[in-house]
Parts: C-alpha cells; structure tokens; sequence
C-alpha cells in the first residue's frame, strides 16, 4: 500500500517556457518528481537529468537467449532426437538453422523488451493511475513536485519559484 503523498502542480502552456522552468526549478534545488506533457517535448529528458535507457542492454541479452534456445532446440533435434538426411546434406548444418534462429532471436528480443518496459514503468493490470491534472492530456504541461522528497524547503518558497518560471497556475494535489 503506497503513502498518503502532497504534491505542488506548476501549471505551464508552452513547452519552451516548461524547458527554461525546469532548469530553473531544478537550479534552485527543489526536486521533481515528475513532468507531465500531452506530447512529447524535445530535450525533457536532457534537462530533468534522465540517464540512458537501458533497454537496448536488455534487448540484446534477451536476442542472444533466443538465439541461443533456438541453435540449441535445432542442433538437438536435428542431431541427436531425429537425426535426418535431408538433400545429402549433414544431420546439423549450421545454414539450414539461420532462419528459425533468427526469428527466435527477433520474437525474444521483442517479448523481453515489453516485459522489462512494463516491469520497470511499474504498469500493472490492477494498478490505478494517479492522474495529476486531465488537462495534461489535453493542451497542458505539468510540473509536479513531491513534498516529500522536498521537506527542506517551504511550500511557500516551492510556490514562489514555480511562480517565478513561469507557471500560469501552482496548485496543490493529494492523493490517499
């Protein structure tokens, strides 16, 4: 069961202003939680401080798995389980098996990849989103800082410099 958590929601309605106001924000300590944007803004991630995904690492690991399985599965049969000649060729020959691996390769990578998105978004079936503004979805940027994760500074003072970059609105949200 997750905490009771406040939050302080800067309101913005352009992205550049969201842009400058992060750096702002950010510049003056306070921590963000999150931004919330109804598309994508180029260079967000660069100024909120997001590392690079991990994601292509887990792609690979899991394209070598199937890649794996699939030599492994085909060697097995062809060799050892029913061992054909097949066009006077070699029980196991290695040309034969590169398509089937390469499907393998491309269906593990593709299934693992949506696993660990879904896994690392934290998007469960049963989980309830928390929906900080519906305008967000719409023509609205949203800027939304923990007070918990803020407790140095005053909500006064997280209000102000949110005021200060440019936020149209600054309000205050809590979820039970």
């Amino acid at each position: 069961m997750e905490r009771d958590t406040h939050f302080i929601l800067g309101v913005y309605d352009d992205e550049d202003v969201l842009l400058h106001a992060v750096e702002k924000v950010r510049g003056s300590g306070v921590k963000i939680h999150e931004v919330y944007s109804p598309y994508p803004v180029h260079g967000l991630e660069h100024v909120l401080g997001y590392k690079r995904s991990k994601l292509p690492i887990a792609a690979f690991l899991f394209g070598m798995l199937g890649t794996s399985l699939a030599l492994t599965m085909q060697f097995y049969m062809m060799k050892f389980d029913w061992p054909m000649i097949i066009g006077g060729k070699d029980y196991a020959a290695f040309p034969d098996f590169i398509p089937v691996s390469f499907e393998m390769t491309v269906l593990l990578a593709a299934f693992g990849m949506v696993g660990v998105f879904l896994i690392t978004s934290n998007l469960k079936p049963w989980a309830q989103p928390r929906i900080f503004d519906l305008r967000s979805t719409d023509d609205k940027h949203i800027l939304a800082i923990d007070l918990a994760n803020n407790s140095s500074l005053e909500l006064e003072k997280i209000k102000e410099i949110l005021t200060d970059s440019g936020a149209t609105e600054v309000n205050k949200k809590s979820f039970d």
